[in-house]
């Protein structure tokens, strides 16, 4: 273990010392033996008094707060597998827990039988399935109308939007089933592509390939011209996430948050992307990978074989 910050701890105690905090965990690979350069030191906390997950940052320490009631309510697992950041609980290294509620949340996540992850990455497939399902129905339907100049149906945005479902359901449904055949929980960090090929790689290669072809990588020369392209669109926390992976040698790691943040937080821009500026559409458009990643279709059809491999296996 890699010591805390003096900030980091003095924040900490802080947080003790505070009777509405309830529980207070470190999470992520800062202050770990697999800490880099981009680890930002991050607490988790359960709180009286906050009604809703929230993130601030006080002096530079990342801060994910979450309400009380949740602790007590992700005790049952049938509400915490639909409800709790599962992974962020499992990883977590516990700090600070006087009700023992925290503690019996991991022990409960850890010691998942083979039946219940079973249970669990059906429950992952059949959500995945059903967005899929949506996303294709909504394609066809072609509420934009028009084609794409491939002549797949759909309009730019469509096309767009589908690869973004696509994308989705691969991060947030398929990968932690993925994950669940070897009993671990996805890390979340910024270089996740390269710690999907290490952990994962080997074993089921087919789901790797699949995941890579839907953010469609291009290492360190895409990752330049991302960044480039984040200038003037708000990203200014992403970029800087972005660019420390960027000097550590994690290109597809920096792609791969950008195309997510850009997605997530310009979504109302794709949906009226021929009303945007030709600059803007650039600019998204390097952002999103629209002249190198597969649009419309193609990537609900990618994310389908992602989705019957993570069920054979493979």
């Amino acid at each position: 273990m890699t010591p805390l910050d003096s900030a980091t701890e003095k924040l900490q105690e802080r947080l003790i010392a505070d009777r509405k905090v309830r529980a207070l965990a470190v999470v992520g690979s800062y202050g770990t033996d697999a800490q880099w350069q981009g680890s930002v030191p991050t607490l988790l906390t359960f709180e009286r008094g906050v009604l809703s997950a929230q993130t601030e940052t006080r002096a530079g320490v990342r801060l994910e707060r979450l309400p009380y009631e949740q602790l007590e309510r992700w005790r049952d697992w049938e509400a915490a597998q639909t409800e709790a950041p599962l992974a962020l609980l499992a990883t977590a290294r516990l700090l600070y827990d006087p009700t023992g509620y925290f503690g019996r949340i991991q022990r409960m996540l850890l010691g998942l039988g083979p039946e219940r992850l079973a249970l669990y990455r059906q429950e992952r497939l059949a959500q995945a399935e059903t967005r899929l399902n949506e996303a294709r129905k909504l394609l066809q339907s072609g509420h934009a109308g028009g084609r794409t100049s491939a002549g797949q149906r759909g309009s730019v945005p469509e096309q767009l939007l589908a690869l973004v479902t696509a994308r989705e359901v691969a991060l947030g449904q398929l990968y932690p089933a993925l994950l669940s055949l070897l009993g671990l929980w996805p890390e979340s960090e910024v270089r996740l592509p390269h710690t999907w090929r290490v952990v994962v790689g080997l074993r089921f290669p087919k789901s790797v390939y699949s995941l890579e072809r839907l953010y469609a990588f291009g290492g360190l020369e895409e990752a330049r011209r991302c960044l480039l392209a984040t200038r003037g669109l708000g990203l200014v926390e992403q970029e800087r996430r972005a660019r420390a992976a960027f000097t550590a040698g994690y290109y597809d790691g920096a792609v791969r948050l950008l195309r997510d943040e850009a997605a997530n937080r310009h979504s109302a821009d794709l949906e009226r992307w021929p009303l945007l500026s030709a600059a803007r559409q650039a600019k998204l458009a390097q952002l999103i990978g629209l002249e190198r990643s597969p649009l419309g279709p193609t990537a609900l059809d990618i994310a389908q074989e992602l989705l019957e491999d993570v069920r054979e296996g493979r």
